[in-house]
This record gives C-alpha cells, sequence and structure tokens, in this order.
C-alpha cells in the first residue's frame, strides 16, 4: 500500500504474508502522522484560545476603550470585555463557509491532506503575528484571531476526515483517543514552557506582555514546524475512498459550489446522522465555550492572575490525556453514546461548581480544572469516532466540515451566549451558568438517536459495541 495515494476500502487483514506486514508498518505510519497532527494545532487551542489572548485581548480592548469601557469596531459599539468572545463568533461563522466549500472541494479532488497542511501554515503565521499586538491594537489582534481561527477550523475538519481510514469500525474510539491525548500531550508541553518563560519574564529582562507575546507567537512556530510530520507521513486522500460507480456520477471539482448545495441537501436522506449532529453541536459548543473563556472567567471574576491561569490550563492539558484513555476504555466496554452521556452529567456537575467557586482562591480553580480535563477529552473523542460511523463512504471532509462547526476553536452560539449574557448582566457568573443549556438540550436530544439504525442507514458496518 502506497503512502501518496489513496487509504483503501478496507484495512489490510492480519496474515503472516510480507505484503500484509508492511501494509501494516504503512498504516501505523499513517497513524503516527495523524496523531502528530493533532500534537501541532493543539498549541493554537491550548496557548491562544484558552489561556493567553483571551485575557490579553481583553486589556488591550480595554486600552482602546472610551470612559463608558466601550469600543468601537466597524462602527459598533460594545463592551471591551465581550469584544474576545464577539470576535470568536465571528470567525466562526465565516469558517462554517470556509469549513463546506473546502471539504466538498477536497472529496472531489482528493486533495485533503494538501488543503489541511495549507490552512495549518496560514493559521500558523496569522498566529507568530500576533507577536505583534500590543498597546491598543485590538482591531489587529482581532483579525489576526479571525485568520488563525478560521484557518484552523479548515485544517483540523479535513484532519478528521482521516480518521475512517486509519481504523476499523472497532478500532476507532481508541484511534480517536489517542490522537487528542497526543494533541493535550503537545499542547501541554509548550505550555510548560510558555509558563516557565512568563514566570522567568523579570529574570530574563522582558515586560510580562512581551512575554505573553511570545508565548503567542510560540504557539504558531509549534504549529508550523510539527505539521511537517502529517505533511510527509499522510496520503493525499482521507478517509475510505468511494466506489468508482458512484464517483463517477459526482460533478468534477470546478462544480464545487453546486456539488456543495447537492451535498447539504443529500444530507436529509440520512436525518439520524443529523440528529446526532444537532445534539453533538449544541452540547460541544457549551464545552467548547467553557474552554475558551475559563481564563476570562478566572482572571476578570474569580481574581487569578496570570501564572494561575497557565497552571490551571496545564492541569487541565495532563489530567485530559489521561481522561481520553480512560473514557476510551470505558467505551470499549459501554459503548461510545453512554460514555458521552456519562460526561455530560460530569459537565452539568463542573459548570456548577464553577459558578459557585468563591474568587481569590487558586486551589479551587485547580480542583475546577482536573474536573474539566477529566471529562473534556474522552467526551470529544468520543464523539469524533462516534459520529465517523454516521458517514457515508467517500464524503468525510464534507459530514466533518458540518461537525467542525462546534469543535476546538470553533463554537460561536455558546461564546455569543455567553458575550450576550454579560453585555446585559454585567457578570460573567451569569454568563458562565447560562451554558447549562447547551449540555441539558445536548444530553435529551443525544439520548433519543438510534444509533445502531443511524449506522445502518449509511450503509456502513455496526461497531461491536456502541
Amino acid at each position: 500500500m502506497s503512502t501518496t495515494d489513496h487509504v483503501p476500502d478496507h484495512l489490510p487483514e492480519a496474515t503472516p504474508t510480507a505484503a500484509a506486514a508492511d501494509d501494516g508498518r504503512a498504516l501505523r505510519r499513517m497513524q503516527f502522522g495523524w496523531y502528530i497532527n493533532d500534537w501541532a494545532n493543539a498549541a493554537f487551542s491550548a496557548t491562544v484560545l484558552t489561556v493567553f489572548l483571551g485575557p490579553y485581548l481583553t486589556e488591550i480592548a480595554k486600552n482602546a476603550a472610551d470612559a463608558n469601557g466601550d469600543v468601537h469596531p466597524l462602527g459598533l459599539t460594545i463592551r471591551a470585555g465581550s469584544f474576545f468572545p464577539y470576535t470568536v463568533s465571528f470567525s466562526v461563522l465565516i469558517s462554517v463557509a470556509a469549513m463546506l466549500f473546502t471539504g466538498t472541494v477536497a472529496d472531489r479532488t482528493g486533495r485533503h491532506k494538501e488543503l489541511m497542511c495549507g490552512f495549518a501554515y496560514v493559521g500558523a503565521i496569522a498566529t507568530m503575528g500576533m507577536f505583534f499586538l500590543d498597546g491598543d491594537r485590538y482591531l489587529l489582534g482581532g483579525a489576526l484571531l479571525v485568520v488563525a481561527n478560521i484557518a484552523y477550523a479548515v485544517s483540523v475538519a479535513l484532519s478528521y476526515a482521516y480518521l475512517p481510514g486509519l481504523a476499523t469500525p472497532d478500532q476507532r474510539d481508541a484511534v480517536s483517543s489517542k490522537g487528542w491525548a497526543y494533541g493535550y500531550a503537545g499542547g501541554g508541553l509548550l505550555l510548560i514552557a510558555n509558563l516557565a518563560l512568563f514566570q522567568g519574564h523579570e529574570a530574563l529582562g522582558i515586560a510580562s506582555g512581551t512575554a505573553v507575546r511570545i508565548c503567542l507567537a510560540s504557539a504558531g512556530l509549534w504549529w508550523a514546524l510539527f505539521t511537517l510530520v502529517p505533511l510527509t507521513r499522510l496520503p493525499s486522500r482521507a478517509g475510505v475512498a468511494p466506489d468508482p460507480a458512484a464517483a463517477a456520477g459526482r460533478p468534477a471539482a470546478g462544480s464545487s459550489l453546486r456539488e456543495l448545495g447537492r451535498t447539504l441537501r443529500s444530507m436529509r436522506e440520512h436525518p439520524l446522522t443529523l440528529l446526532y449532529l444537532g445534539a453533538f453541536l449544541c452540547y460541544n459548543d457549551g464545552i467548547q465555550t467553557v474552554v475558551s473563556q475559563a481564563s476570562l472567567y478566572g482572571s476578570e471574576e474569580l481574581g487569578m492572575d496570570q501564572t494561575s491561569l497557565v497552571t490551571a490550563v496545564l492541569l487541565v492539558q495532563v489530567v485530559a490525556i489521561g481522561g481520553a484513555l480512560l473514557l476510551g476504555r470505558i467505551a470499549h466496554r459501554w459503548g461510545a453514546k453512554r460514555t458521552i452521556l456519562g460526561s455530560l452529567v460530569g459537565w452539568v456537575v463542573t459548570l456548577a461548581l464553577g459558578y459557585f467557586m468563591p474568587a481569590h482562591q487558586p486551589v479551587w480553580f485547580y480542583v475546577l480544572a482536573c474536573m474539566i480535563g477529566l471529562v473534556l477529552g474522552g467526551s470529544q473523542a468520543l464523539s469524533r469516532s462516534l459520529f465517523s460511523h454516521l458517514i457515508p463512504a467517500g464524503r468525510e471532509a464534507e459530514y466533518f466540515s458540518l461537525y467542525k462547526i462546534s469543535d476546538r476553536g470553533t463554537s460561536w452560539m455558546g461564546p455569543l451566549v455567553f458575550g450576550v449574557a454579560y453585555q446585559v448582566t454585567g457578570s460573567y457568573r451569569s454568563a458562565i451558568i447560562s451554558l447549562l443549556v447547551f449540555f441539558v438540550i445536548g444530553f435529551v436530544v443525544l439520548a433519543k438517536v438510534p444509533v445502531r439504525r443511524a449506522i445502518e442507514a449509511v450503509g456502513n458496518p455496526v461497531p461491536e459495541r456502541l
């Protein structure tokens, strides 16, 4: 099996032949490249979105605010404290169209790797540009965030499309969980270096703002360097190769806009897949908003300093490695759907603790971080692997583009609700508790999805445990 062509329709059988051994080595090589892709882009999610950019960009927006504490981007009047979550929501609205269009082009052309890595490098360059963010340049920060987050969303959506071709149905939970574990390990390792830099900035003779800007830029450099691994190890085409007869009747890549419309219409033929997708978009928007706004909540409402914030997020990264692997093992015994439902209950408990948490108590903030890490990686990894069973063969990038509308760094409903709640009440506690609705609705909808019937409806083999 070539590592530059597409992944075969069926993974190689375990036989004693030399050909089977070569196929096994090639598959492990591709899996490793896919894991390292998570290792690479997790730096942007952890260092930029989760830790440093929210509080830092908010402070810069406050520097530019008028006497009422408002800024006026594009003639609009908004609270300086709402600028970051509003900017995240705006970037996601644009990325939705970009992901859908790019996913369609990728499935038609089989150029998943080239598009995935190309967008990764655009995002990495924009992230490195955040080194120049200082003073009252909140518009520059907003523009770089929009570009980087769109590029991140498209790149990760295309990487998800590889999962069906990298593991058999019964192995996908484990492979997906391992990918998330690699991501949290990579993001955590860079956070350790950034924490050391930030804590030692005085000894190094640099200002705290300069240290933050170096940390932001380091995420872009990390992203760019490690993207070289998937660039050299992954095949051009992702997922499972479509049936030649079915593929022959599809429009060429030049008709991508018409094909995108056809794809969206054809999804109505799989209402159970859409029902699952609706549940995921709801509860995962809540998850991502908690993750992306946690530093802002910690700094503005709980009075945590930058060192405490970075330490807490580092705890999330470390605990999430074990959490992803643990929930993967639980899913192997009890099924992915039951395990995800259990994790959503854990999220509700975590959110309630965050609401009642006293200010200026770092220990309790660290407990909250550990609770988030325990359910974070597993709930997302299992959601990804479960969705991979509900996608028609050869349509992975298109469907995962819709899935990615609410994933790491690309949620928009939650940040919008969070921002509006703060805009109306002036309290981040009210903003954080408003997110409960996403978990409750997501739990109810997911519980109603007949997963086995949904998998059979798209013509995929059904795993032993669901």
